[in-house]
């Protein structure tokens, strides 16, 4: 069964439309046990899911992240607005990079930021991020309708229901590509930082000596 072009693209920019963040006001302003934080995290990020059993956040995925130093350890079984808001990351960045550059990018965050009582909280970091996501999801639907455009350019000499198949494979490795770039991009980055403990010893090794006594 051949699918209308026009009716697949629109169907793709109408999902890629209703992808939504946590926002800022909705977080709970009430630490939560382990169940809630589950239940919240699934209910707020209900859109992202592929299939509808699929869950967005388990107890399992919850004390990896802890084993992981990614996520801080819960205050008397608890969970504040701060390990939501870890947690949030923790889900986007899950999808395309490992547990050691999500601990390389996120880690520098929460040790400065998490509970922190100075000029910026890990909420305003949190609401800054988010903030650019309605103008860059503008600009990704017309990047994807670019280049769903371009797979309709291709194998222009072959049978119809070949050149559908074709078609539609060059827009899947097209997007692919984009992926593939932005994470060698990514990796480029974390890869150029020096690390917390490369940093921890730099710091070391900046100590003044002590002056020798004289005998």
């Amino acid at each position: 069964m051949t699918i209308d072009t026009k009716d697949l693209l629109n169907s793709i920019l109408s999902n890629l439309a209703r992808i939504d963040y946590v926002k800022p006001e909705d977080l709970p302003n009430i630490d939560l046990y382990m169940d809630q934080v589950t239940t919240f995290m699934d209910q707020q990020l209900q859109a992202s899911k592929r299939f509808d059993e699929d869950k967005i956040l388990t107890k399992t995925m919850i004390n990896n992240y802890a084993k992981n130093d990614l996520l801080p350890p819960p205050l008397k079984k608890k969970y504040t607005k701060e390990h939501i808001l870890t947690l949030i990351f923790i889900y986007y960045f899950k999808n395309i990079l490992s547990i050691s550059d999500i601990q390389a990018i996120l880690n520098p965050i929460t040790e400065k930021y998490f509970g922190s009582s100075g000029e910026i909280s890990l909420e305003d970091i949190y609401s800054e991020v988010f903030r650019l996501e309605k103008s860059e999801g503008n600009h990704l639907q017309k990047d994807i309708a670019r280049k769903f455009q371009l797979s309709r350019d291709t194998f222009g000499d072959i049978d119809e229901q070949d050149q559908s198949d074709m078609q539609m494979f060059a827009f899947i490795c097209l997007l692919c590509f984009d992926v593939y770039v932005k994470k060698q991009l990514i990796e480029k980055i974390i890869d150029s930082r020096p690390s917390s403990k490369q940093e921890e010893a730099a710091k070391k090794s900046k100590k003044p000596e002590e002056p020798k006594q004289k005998h």
